[in-house]
């Protein structure tokens, strides 16, 4: 070991732990920013009762008594690349703590693996490489998003990987337990990973694989069975994030065996090869439709009463990294005259207007305004809604989604009708923030009850547990956006091609990532 971070082989283990948390598409032109982005520092982090990752690995450490050194965590949610300036000064501080915590046995850290940096790029390789650089000997173990994007950079600065297994992410928090698992195994047990990761040129969607249906279920269990393998340590399917156009993109078989390389790369084919055989089972597990024919179907389970159906704005889906505040969807329900006329009103879900906030925050409840709705940010997929909307509910500050503003609106198509007579309108929930709009609690702060509505729309892909228990029914549509599920229809032109599924017939060469050495 480098003389700053000898430790004594006898004293109680001392590890740091800290992360960088965020899912980067690349096709949102917002920029992650400081106002975005939420730090726990300290004691915060060391204190915190979260079930994220982090919080499975610091509890595991300290019930095995380590000394647990905190570093900081960051996160936001899914967004655009983050800004440049304020990730330096991030690392920086990781960094800073990180040298006034040496010595240290170890370093065990809750990344994402798909967060991206203006002008820098992949943030995981970056963060891992300035940490190999300061303790070049010192064991790295991290946990990862199950749609991590593996790179070089990444296998060559650490030790060993598990990802999440669950999609929904259910099982973060016992992820972050696996990891520490693995690194207790390394300063007790004496374990010494070795990590082989191979490279699958697929692009998946995580609406393609929620791991309750096939085929990635029969996938998870391969992963688990492996895993009671005599030597494996972590097996993992990372799958990477398709709406990053970087050259890196696909999936990825990973397996950390300890102490047997060859055996690494052997059981990491294995699962590649499984993975790529089934490439061709993958496909949408829930109704999914394209505009036109969502909206019919919307309107058949409304006039059968399985209410309320539930339509998701699949292509602007903030919790995977989208702008929400894309258009094309909600202008084709105002056109519709059945949708447009429910009582009580279908209620969107919703969208991502700082100054319409501000503009129904000022003209007050009960008010009427005309103000640009929507395309606030991607003004390439879609253009504002300009129609009058009457103010029906205001919250400030709300808790269930990092302090953003909310704004609850009944918007009208066709600005020459007055608010009188036959209802005509669409209610619509306007945020100050970009945040995730899967929590039917948002409507309810706004004095709508979901389970009444006949029709619920929400920018989102698969539905998260929350709106799935009140649906009778769920369509995921084909919408326009940064999340686009249908990858043909986004500008790509950083992907290495041939890719499956947009080039049908792509082969793999079942190429192996770097290692550590």
């Amino acid at each position: 070991m480098t003389p700053q971070t000898k430790v004594q082989a006898n004293h109680r283990k001392k590890v740091f732990v800290g992360g960088l948390h965020h899912e980067s598409d690349t096709f949102n032109p917002i920029t992650t920013g400081r106002d975005d982005i939420w730090v726990i520092r300290g004691d915060g982090l060391l204190n915190g009762n979260g079930r994220n990752s982090v919080f499975g690995i610091i509890h595991t450490l300290r019930d095995a008594d380590c000394e647990v050194v905190p570093g900081i965590l960051a996160r936001a949610v899914p967004n655009g690349e983050w800004d440049k300036e304020y990730y330096l000064e991030l690392k920086e501080e990781f960094l800073s703590r990180l040298k006034e915590a040496l010595p240290v046995d170890g370093i065990c850290l809750a990344l994402h693996g798909s967060m991206r940096v203006s002008e820098i790029g992949e943030a995981e390789g970056d963060i891992l490489e300035a940490i190999a650089r300061i303790c070049p000997n010192v064991p790295v173990v991290s946990s990862l998003d199950m749609h991590a994007t593996i790179t070089d950079r990444m296998t060559a600065n650490a030790d060993a990987f598990v990802g999440y297994k669950c999609a929904p992410h259910t099982d973060t928090y016992e992820t972050g337990i696996h990891a520490a698992r693995m690194m207790l195994d390394i300063l007790n047990q004496g374990a010494k990973p070795k990590m082989a990761a191979v490279h699958l040129p697929f692009m998946i969607a995580g609406e393609q694989s929620e791991t309750s249906v096939q085929p990635m279920l029969k996938l998870v269990s391969a992963l688990r069975e492996y895993e009671k393998r005599p030597l494996v340590m972590a097996a993992s399917y990372l799958l990477g994030f398709p709406w990053a156009d970087v050259p890196e993109n696909g999936v990825t078989a990973m397996v950390v065996v300890d102490g047997d390389e060859t055996l690494a790369k052997e059981y990491a084919l294995e699962l590649a090869h499984l993975f790529w055989d089934t490439r061709f089972e993958f496909g949408f597990y829930n109704e999914t439709l394209e505009v036109e024919d969502a909206i019919e179907e919307a309107k058949k389970s409304i006039a059968k009463g399985a209410c309320p159906v539930v339509l998701s704005d699949s292509g602007d889906n903030p919790t995977a990294g989208s702008s929400q505040d894309v258009t094309n969807f909600l202008k084709a329900i105002l056109e519709d005259d059945s949708l447009f006329r429910l009582d009580p009103p279908l209620c969107y879900q919703g969208f991502y207007d700082p100054s319409y906030c501000e503009k129904a925050f000022e003209a007050g409840v009960g008010s009427v305004i005309q103000e640009p709705l929507g395309a606030a940010f991607d003004k390439r997929t879609s253009s504002p809604i300009v129609a009058q909307a009457k103010v029906k509910a205001l919250v400030k500050a709300w808790s269930g989604a990092q302090g953003s503003d909310l704004v609850l609106v009944g918007l009208r198509a066709c600005p020459r009708e007055g608010f009188g007579g036959e209802r005509s309108e669409v209610d619509v929930v306007v945020t100050s923030k970009h945040v995730g709009c899967y929590d039917p609690e948002m409507m309810r702060a706004l004095g709508v009850e979901p389970s009444e509505l006949k029709a619920i729309v929400v920018k989102l892909g698969y539905l998260e547990p929350e709106i799935r228990a009140i649906a009778k029914r769920s369509i995921m549509v084909l919408t326009d956006g940064s999340t686009n599920e249908i990858f043909e229809r986004l500008p790509f032109e950083n992907i290495v091609r041939p890719i499956f599924p947009m080039d049908r017939d792509a082969t793999c060469s079942f190429g192996f990532f770097k290692q550590r050495q």
